[in-house]
């Protein structure tokens, strides 16, 4: 893409996703995500009804009058993006395609994280991890976000979200919000997600084509596998080859529930015909 269309690209989600994220999901998100704990802010006298446990022993033996410690949220949050660039979220049947939609979620995401003084990284994926930003603050940065979710095209032919996870796991230690941006269409990365979830909070945001969920009787097409780039002959008229497909698929999304599921993480759907600021305050609200 050239650099002054990029740069249209990036401000046009800028001027559309930072308004809702401080119009709408200021609040929630601040709701949806708490601080990691209590941590010590200051000491003033004792009032009758204090907590005894929060006398400053120290401060009231040196002044001869009691005083408590007094403690805040400690509110700064690490938020990672795990957003799977492979080449099936470059489709679309509808006014808007699946990665356009994952752009515009993470942007929205990106700058809800900002404006409550949290850091944002981005972790791109195919069958193997594309780029990582570490975390970081400021408006530079999510803009750098954007640009990527933008421009950056897989090198890998799959989808390996197990190998994502374990990178995600290994690199970022500190407690974090990861949104595992992704249509899920593929299996084996229970273990990895459960051993992610124990240290992190970890949200599935799965978002797919309306056409993928069920195969159209169109008849004959010559079709592209858009991962592998195999071209084949299939007979969409069969009723047999469509209720392989949905199987398929279906099997997927099995997969992904039960994943989820049993390693204690959220989850999420959206539909790229849907309004997705109604998918995400549902979410916020939920939690």
């Amino acid at each position: 893409m050239e650099t002054s269309e990029l740069l249209k690209r990036v401000r046009r989600i800028e001027i559309k996703t930072k308004g809702l994220s401080r119009q709408i999901f200021a609040g929630e998100y601040q709701s949806a995500f708490k601080g990691r704990g209590m941590s010590f802010s200051e000491v003033r006298g004792y009032q009758y009804g204090d907590d005894v446990r929060n006398i400053d022993w120290n401060v009231t033996a040196r002044s001869g009058d009691p005083y408590v410690k007094v403690f805040e949220e400690e509110r700064e949050l690490t938020v990672m993006l795990l957003v799977d660039i492979s080449k099936s979220s470059f489709f679309g049947t509808t006014k808007q395609m699946k990665n356009d939609l994952i752009t515009e979620i993470c942007a929205v995401l990106a700058f809800s994280a900002t404006n409550n003084n949290d850091k944002v990284g981005l972790l791109l994926f195919s069958d193997r991890v594309e780029k990582f930003l570490p975390p970081k603050k400021g408006r530079g940065h999510i803009l750098r976000i954007i640009r990527e979710l933008i421009d950056t095209r897989p090198t890998g032919t799959g989808t390996d979200i197990s190998k994502a996870l374990t990178f995600f796991t290994n690199m970022v230690k500190k407690r974090s919000i990861c949104f595992l941006v992704s249509d899920f269409l593929a299996d084996g990365y229970e273990r990895s997600l459960r051993l992610a979830a124990r240290r992190h909070d970890v949200i599935g945001m799965h978002l797919y084509d309306p056409r993928e969920k069920e195969l159209p009787d169109v008849g004959l097409i010559h079709a592209r596998d858009a991962e592998s780039g195999q071209m084949q002959w299939v007979d969409t008229g069969s009723r047999k080859v469509r209720r392989k497909y949905q199987e398929w698929y279906d099997r997927h999304q099995t997969y992904y529930q039960d994943a989820f599921k049993k390693s204690g993480a959220d989850s999420l759907s959206l539909e790229t015909t849907e309004d997705y600021t109604r998918g995400l305050l549902k979410f916020f609200k939920s939690r």
